[in-house]
Formats: C-alpha cells, sequence, structure tokens
C-alpha cells in the first residue's frame, strides 16, 4: 500500500493588518502563523517584511504585491490561509484574493484577546474584524471556510485539528477540479443505475476517458507469458494476496490485465477508473478483475466496478480527503432487526486496506452463469471494524446538477458468514439514511473509508464545487 498521510502541502499566507491597532500583533502573529505551518509539516509562501509594513497586507499597493508574489507561486499553493492577529483591513484581504485569482480554498482565522491585555497597546479586536472580512469576501463573491471556533489561537492544539480539516479540504477540492478517470468497457446493460453524465462532470472540470473493452483483451493477446513487466505484476500479485487454489493460467491473465490497464492510464494520464467487471471480461478473458483493482485502490488510484465512475468519483474524494484507500461497496442486507446496522458488501474488489485476512477466490455469484473456472480473480474477506466515512455522489441530468449525502458510522466485529468482501456496518439513524436514498433516487453502491472525513468532504463539495450534498450526520 503506498499511502502517504501528512503529505507537505504549501500554502498562501495572507497576514492582515490595520494601522490604529498596534503594528506589534501583525509582525508576532505572522511569526505565530508560521510556527503553526511548520509544526504540522506545511510550507508557506508570504510577503517579507522587507516587501510591506510587518509582513502583512494593509493598503491596496500591498495587496498587489500579496496577490503577484501568489500568482507567481500558484501552482504550488493549495489554499490560502488568512490570519488576523488584529482587525485586518477587509478590503486589502478581499483585494488580494481577487487579483490572485488562485480559485484554492480560503481558511479564514482570528487570533483571540487576552482579558487581561484589552488596553490600546495590546487589543486586538479579531473577533470583530474576522465579520468585516467574511462580508467583504462575500460581496466579491469568493468563497471561503471558517475555523471550528470564531477565535483560535496559532499555536494552539485547536488551530492544528482546523489546519488538518482545511489541508483536506484543499486536497479535496483540488483533486476533483482537475481529475481524470478511466472508463474500461460499456455499462453492464442491466445496470441503469450507474448511469451519468459525462457533460456534468466536466462542468466540475472532471474528465473521463473511455476504453472499449476488446482494446484491453486485444493488447492482453498480444502479451507473451515470458514478458518482463508481466513477470513484474505477477510477482506484485503474488506478494499481495495469498492465491493457493487459483490456477497459474489465471494468475497470468491477471498479469497481464494489470499491466495493459497500468499503461493505458499513464499514458493517458488518469487517475482513478471504473471497469466493466462482468461477464464479458470472464466469457473472454477467463479471470475477474478483481485482484487488479483492488491493488489499484489499494495504491490510492480508486478503481469501481460495474463502469460506476461516480462510485469511482466518490471514493476518491474520500481517498483524498484521508489519504488512505478506499472501497466501492453495496448497501446489500439488514443485519437481524437491529435498525442501526446493515451488511456492506462487495464479491470483491476491495483493497486489501480494508480487510482483515484476505485470499484469492473464485467470483461465486456469476461462477454459476460462466463457469468457476472463468472467475478467479476476487478478493475474500471480513471487513476490518473501525471509524468509516461513507459517500455517494450522482449527477442528476433532470436538475442539471451534481448531488449527494455522505456521513460517518463504524464498522463492527458482529460475526458475519459470507463470501466476498464484507462487514457489518453501524449507522446512527441509519433508517433515516435508508429512507433518503430511496426517496431521492441514489445509487445501492456507496464509497466507504476507514477514516473520519465526512466534514471536510462536505465542506470542499459543497462550498468549492457547489454541488448539492446532504451530510447524514451533521
Amino acid at each position: 500500500m503506498t499511502t502517504q498521510k501528512n503529505k507537505e502541502m504549501t500554502f498562501g499566507l495572507l497576514v492582515g493588518n490595520r494601522g490604529f491597532f498596534p503594528g506589534h500583533l501583525a509582525e508576532s502573529g505572522r511569526k505565530e502563523m508560521l510556527d503553526a505551518l511548520a509544526r504540522a509539516g506545511h510550507q508557506a509562501v508570504v510577503l517579507d517584511p522587507s516587501e510591506s509594513r510587518y509582513g502583512a497586507v494593509e493598503s491596496y499597493e500591498e495587496a498587489k504585491r500579496c496577490a503577484a508574489l501568489f500568482r507567481s507561486r500558484a501552482d504550488e499553493i493549495s489554499g490560502v490561509i488568512v490570519t488576523l492577529p488584529n482587525f485586518g483591513d477587509e478590503r486589502a484581504v478581499a483585494d488580494t484574493l481577487r487579483m490572485a485569482r488562485l480559485d484554492v480554498p480560503v481558511l479564514i482565522q482570528a487570533t483571540p484577546d487576552t482579558p487581561s491585555k484589552l488596553s490600546i497597546a495590546h487589543r486586538r479586536d479579531s473577533f470583530c474584524g474576522k465579520m468585516s472580512v467574511c462580508n467583504n469576501l462575500s460581496q466579491y463573491g469568493i468563497s471561503f471556510s471558517l475555523t471550528a471556533s470564531h477565535t483560535v489561537a496559532p499555536d494552539s492544539d485547536s488551530f492544528q485539528k482546523d489546519l488538518a480539516w482545511f489541508a483536506a479540504v484543499c486536497r479535496v477540492a483540488n483533486g476533483l477540479r482537475r481529475l481524470r478517470i478511466g472508463s474500461i468497457g460499456a455499462r453492464p446493460a442491466a445496470f441503469q443505475t450507474v448511469r451519468y453524465s459525462e457533460k456534468l462532470l466536466e462542468a466540475s472540470g472532471i474528465s473521463v476517458e473511455t476504453l472499449d473493452l476488446s482494446e484491453i483483451l486485444a493488447r492482453i493477446a498480444r502479451r507473451k507469458d515470458d514478458d518482463e513487466a508481466v513477470a513484474a505484476k505477477l510477482a506484485a500479485i503474488e506478494r499481495y494476496v495469498a492465491t493457493a487454489g487459483v490456477p497459474k493460467e489465471a494468475l497470468l491473465k491477471m498479469a497481464k490485465l494489470g499491466v495493459v490497464v497500468d499503461e493505458w492510464m499513464r499514458h493517458s494520464d488518469l487517475t482513478i477508473s471504473a471497469v466493466q467487471c462482468w461477464t464479458a471480461i470472464e466469457e473472454q478473458l477467463g479471470v475477474v478483475p478483481c485482484t487488479v483493482m483492488s491493488m489499484m485502490s489499494d495504491g490510492l488510484h480508486s478503481s469501481a466496478c460495474e463502469v460506476d465512475i461516480c462510485g469511482a468519483l466518490s471514493m476518491h474524494a474520500l481517498r483524498l480527503a484521508s489519504e488512505t484507500p478506499s472501497a466501492l461497496l453495496d448497501w446489500n442486507n439488514n443485519y437481524g432487526d437491529h435498525p442501526d446496522k446493515a451488511v456492506c458488501f462487495h464479491c470483491s474488489n476491495l483493497p486489501k486496506h480494508f480487510l482483515r485476512n484476505v485470499k484469492m477466490d473464485y467470483q461465486a455469484i456469476i461462477a454459476g452463469t460462466v463457469g468457476k473456472e472463468n472467475t478467479y480473480g476476487t478478493c475474500v474477506g471480513l471487513v476490518k471494524s473501525g471509524p468509516m466515512t461513507f459517500a455517494r455522489f450522482s449527477t442528476d441530468d433532470r436538475s442539471g446538477r451534481i448531488r449527494g449525502y455522505l456521513g460517518s458510522g463504524a464498522f463492527t466485529d458482529d460475526p458475519l458468514e459470507t463470501f466476498g468482501g464484507a462487514g457489518v456496518v453501524e449507522i446512527p439513524r441509519l433508517q433515516h439514511l435508508l429512507r433518503y436514498i430511496c426517496e431521492n433516487g441514489f445509487e445501492h453502491h456507496v464509497a466507504a473509508n476507514l477514516s473520519s472525513v465526512s466534514g471536510a468532504v462536505h465542506e470542499a463539495a459543497t462550498r468549492y464545487l457547489g454541488w448539492q450534498i446532504h451530510r447524514h450526520d451533521a
């Protein structure tokens, strides 16, 4: 698994200042915020004190200088943090962001006053200044996010939590705006539930590149058994999952499939994929693609079955927020008469990250149709217990919008005897969620991630992408 937790990011730092408030607060506030970013392992693009008074922004000229700096480093900047160590000049903040034209998330932070230091020499009034900044940003049509508390000290643990949340918001918003998805094969005829609009996705900066399954099969046929890349992929498969009892011929076919898909995605600059997983590939190639897809998801390149493009998109949003693998599951079964528990299941291409123990087996659902010998390649196991976030995005062609829902719950250790990849999930007010899904016509597929990131994904999707997302755990 190739996860990258706490990856370093670069933020534009805009230090607000207002002349009739103590300038030393702007000076010390700039340093405090730089220290807070360094503590979290991040970098900052910020005016130097030689470029503006205290390295802050107050006048229109300073706003132009800061905006020019941000534009010159635009390819590096994932988000902007506006820090208000004193009241700050709301016009300068808004002008800077307008002129910078970065189109990235913005976080507004205000430093709290100390009750014993409200004299002219020490008072901040950031509590009030934050409202003025937000008012002006609203007038300018600039979207922004807020810290959990109205005021929060940069050197506090609370702000470190705000910063981790905001970093996740930036990863999701920026990652989805420039996303390229690979669509391999046609949608299975029986799965009208996964139909979607490419045009609505494109309007949000999300492109879909298609490849006919016949082209995949033709490229596989041209691969030699002793091909170096095929041998390397075969070894990777055998390291990834226990393959006892699986025919060597089937493993070789999976390796060739994996090589061909990897090469196409790399050549086409694709990040995630959705695959026609049945039944043509079993009938024509003689394996299921589940292990190959599981390995992609485990390596943070989410791959959804049944050509569920919006399912892959949902997986990727959660993966961006958490920096860990996501899975696509069915809301599949009730769990006895417990109203807040259900069985989530797939047959399965779940990433190994999700499973307590995993082995390769055959696909029990369609073996009776295409023959057991043509269905080897599933990843079988029970899902680990722990926190989970779920999400489903969908294109609503009738209303011309992207909509969805998300929330949080937990996978449990409740006993479960079944095949494929499965787990028991517990979600507060699950019956309300199920009613919402049905009444609003959402799909039976749902993305899941072993984390608690619903807040960050909701913020990115609604505030910065403009999608209509229901948050069940709000």
